[in-house]
């Protein structure tokens, strides 16, 4: 698992790699939590190299999503493989994250 971040302006965009599941889960908890600033308006969660993620791993990210809404940051996801976006879709996080094909586009839907 590898976490990498970018900022464009008062958007943090978190590229997230490879596979989190319970062994790696604290750790990146750790690193999506120490990414975000308080001047941050929204979070896009890039998850396009993301090959799979646990229930634990559901959980840690589920928690993260939580704490961003409650301080009024925007969330979305985006770049999401078939494999992934079918445990999304199962776990329900799509009823409340969109779903973006691109960073691109999340960050236009943002910005709307």
């Amino acid at each position: 698992m590898n976490v990498t971040t970018e900022r464009q302006d008062d958007v943090l965009s978190i590229l997230v790699s490879g596979r989190v599941d319970g062994f790696n889960a604290p750790q990146f908890e750790e690193a999506v939590r120490a990414a975000v600033e308080d001047g941050d308006r929204a979070v896009i969660m890039d998850l396009e190299k993301l090959t799979y993620i646990s229930s634990t791993g559901l959980r840690v990210l589920l928690m993260f999503i939580r704490d961003l809404l409650r301080r009024e940051t925007a969330v979305a996801f985006c770049t999401v493989s078939e494999q992934v976006r079918k445990v999304i879709t199962i776990s329900g996080f799509d009823q409340f994250i969109p779903i973006h094909p691109s960073r691109t586009e999340a960050l236009a839907a943002l910005d709307a």
